[in-house]
């Protein structure tokens, strides 16, 4: 090749500028000759400096290379010339070649656009050596972080507590065995599912708003009730805890659940206890009452009993009309008692207080002293609350019975309704929210408190009574009660002076028609029939007399069955029968309400009411507590009688199930 003294002289200073390169660099001809290259590329790869001329062949290079083993143990010849042979072809190319010292060269080749090609060498030692340590590195923290996953995984599958961890969406990241086996799942088949398809749609749908506050920065604590696969309840009390960054973004929450079936049923245990401790301190005041409505019966019998003469209908009014309401009376408290000691331990609805209030009272007439007076004050009947009415009660015959035993010589007890607003100083005083609220004042003029007995009041097993006389879980019951109700309780108190209890409830309102009284239906006509034939199913003869007459007297045909064989069969081959009115506890034969589906199964045109004279005639009758059937209570009146009559008659047919 011949050269001009220009170009030479440019050669000259390309190669100068070249040898500055901080990598290895060659340039090759479409001939594969040398024709630049840099003092870097003799350092790095220590090439003879008889080769570093222009001219020389890439054969040579290959040569030297091979000959020291740079390409591995082998036939010599035959892996220049594969390598002459990948050059020709002037294709772009990088790979990265160890040489026998350690040394990782990075070889990166571009082809010319009239042939040849530039070639760059890196050494990649450090670098690789820095990859592999890193490599190293992240696969021993892999490693251990998998052991510690393991061993979290481990723990969190014996903690007797139900673990989970929720990213937005929610979508499930991690779940411990427990949780998983809660919702029929496994490990693996929950991480990367959204919730809904998880924990189900309808149960989703009562937990959203929890999780949405847990997702907002809040820690939320909450109670759900769900159904296991057996038909049994089961109760869960979780606690959502955020996953925030420093800068207030939350990346996920953790869920933290625990099991709480065993504590509700314990709780409902100790509630029903509570409850029927009350019951007995009602028991001298009940049985008063009881002996002054038998003594009405017992003297009028008596007196008619004796009367030798015809008797006017204004003295058989005179004594019929008491007894009556001595019935009445008799019947209304004992059905009172019975709902109130039977009452589920938690069964929360909006109901109206001054109706709570007014029926604590009434459960309280004659059990309290002669010598304490009792006042009851309602500033407003629509006043309600979301609250389990049987506790409540409950509570208020707690606080009832302790101003009674604070007051030995008689005294005052007042029950007072009002309304009240709390701004944010009082609701944090009382550790609720501000809002408005309904207030009641349980006050007595009795010895009152000390400061110290006002600081332990609350205390479970705290009582200032002699032992033996009080579990000391009275006051501690109707705080727990107040507060899962979402309110508070104060006490304020003195020696010598008295005690005011003031409970605090988040108000509902009801409307007028709910709130109020219901209408009275005395002296009304009650609704009579037109000559129907009913089919009265009573065992007990002297009932299925009285009810006959019952029924007679409102205009109704009636045909008696003392059996449910009988029954059955003059249902279903009577078609002008129109109803059937059958007891439901019968001794030694299918209960009433078993009889009554059998019979509406084949005669859906038949009207049906049941009755009964037990509280719990379900647990009896071994049957649930879902009753399609409408049932009386006896002893029932009259105009109840017509009443539901008038109802199943006018009805349209219950559709079979």
């Amino acid at each position: 090749m011949e050269e001009t003294q220009q170009l030479k002289t440019q050669l000259d200073l390309m190669q100068a500028a070249l040898d500055h390169i901080n990598q290895g660099f060659s340039a090759f001809d479409a001939d594969l000759r040398l024709v630049a290259w840099n003092r870097g590329l003799w350092e790095m790869l220590d090439f003879p400096q008889n080769l570093a001329r222009r001219g020389t062949h890439l054969e040579a290079f290959l040569r030297v290379n091979a000959e020291r083993g740079e390409y591995g143990p082998g036939d010599i010849e035959g892996k220049i010339r594969r390598r002459l042979k990948r050059a020709e072809l002037f294709e772009p190319h990088y790979f990265e070649r160890i040489r026998p010292n350690g040394q990782i060269i990075a070889v990166s080749g571009t082809p010319l656009p009239k042939g040849g090609f530039v070639t760059t060498y890196s050494d990649v030692t450090e670098d690789r050596r820095r990859q592999e340590k890193l490599e190293r590195t992240v696969e021993e923290r892999t490693r251990a972080l998998q052991q510690s996953e393991d061993w979290l995984r481990l723990v969190t599958d014996n903690i007797p507590a139900l673990i989970a961890y929720l990213a937005p969406g929610p979508v499930f990241r991690f779940a411990n065995r427990r949780y998983a086996d809660w919702f029929g799942q496994s490990v693996a088949s929950i991480a990367g599912r959204p919730a809904p398809e998880v924990v189900g749609a309808d149960l989703f749908k009562i937990l959203e708003p929890h999780i949405n506050r847990a997702f907002e920065g809040n820690a939320v604590s909450y109670e759900y009730q769900r159904e296991r696969p057996n038909g049994s309840s089961a109760y869960m009390r979780s606690t959502l805890i955020p996953d925030m960054t420093q800068d207030g973004r939350t990346l996920g929450i953790f869920v933290l659940s625990l099991d709480a079936t065993d504590q509700k049923q314990a709780e409902a245990a100790l509630v029903q206890s509570q409850r029927m401790d009350a019951v007995g301190k009602l028991t001298g005041g009940l049985a008063h009452d009881f002996n002054n409505l038998l003594a009405i019966l017992m003297g009028n019998l008596l007196s008619l009993g004796r009367m030798d003469t015809p008797i006017a209908k204004e003295t058989l009014d005179a004594k019929l009309s008491p007894m009556l309401e001595a019935t009445k009376r008799g019947s209304d408290l004992i059905q009172r008692l019975l709902l109130f000691s039977r009452g589920k331990a938690i069964d929360p609805q909006t109901v109206s207080l001054a109706r709570v209030i007014a029926s604590a009272g009434r459960l309280l007439e004659g059990s309290l002293p002669s010598a304490i007076i009792l006042e009851t004050e309602i500033e407003n009947r629509e006043i309600a609350a979301r609250i389990d009415p049987t506790q409540m009660e409950t509570a208020l015959i707690n606080l009832a019975f302790n101003a009674r035993d604070a007051m030995p010589e008689g005294g005052t007890l007042r029950i007072a309704l009002t309304e009240t607003q709390l701004g944010k100083r009082e609701a944090d005083d009382l550790g609720v929210s501000p809002g408005v609220y309904a207030q009641i004042v349980v006050e007595d003029t009795g010895s009152g408190m000390d400061a110290q007995t006002q600081l332990q009041v609350f205390e479970p097993f705290f009582t200032t009574k002699t032992f033996g006389t009080g579990s000391g879980l009275g006051l501690s019951m109707v705080y727990g009660f107040i507060r899962q109700s979402g309110g508070a309780i104060q006490i304020s108190s003195a020696l010598g002076i008295g005690t005011y209890l003031t409970l605090y409830l988040p108000l509902k309102r009801l409307e007028a028609c709910d709130g109020g009284t219901l209408t009275e239906t005395q002296g009304t006509r009650p609704q009579r029939g037109r000559g129907e034939l009913l089919l009265l199913v009573e065992d007990d003869p002297d009932v299925a007399n009285t009810v006959t007459e019952q029924l007679q007297n409102l205009g109704y045909s009636v045909l008696r069955a003392e059996s449910a064989e009988d029954a059955r069969s003059l249902a279903l081959e009577l078609p002008e029968l129109r109803a059937v009115l059958s007891d439901i506890i019968m001794p030694g034969q299918i209960n009433g309400l078993a009889l009554a589906r059998e019979i509406h199964q084949k005669r859906n045109d038949l009207a049906i009411a049941l009755m009964s004279g037990y509280a719990d005639w379900s647990a009896l009758a071994d049957q649930d507590s879902q009753c399609e059937f409408p049932v009386l209570a006896k002893p029932f009146a009259e105009d109840q009688l017509a009443d539901t009559l008038h109802r199943i008659l006018a009805a349209p047919p219950i559709a079979a199930s």
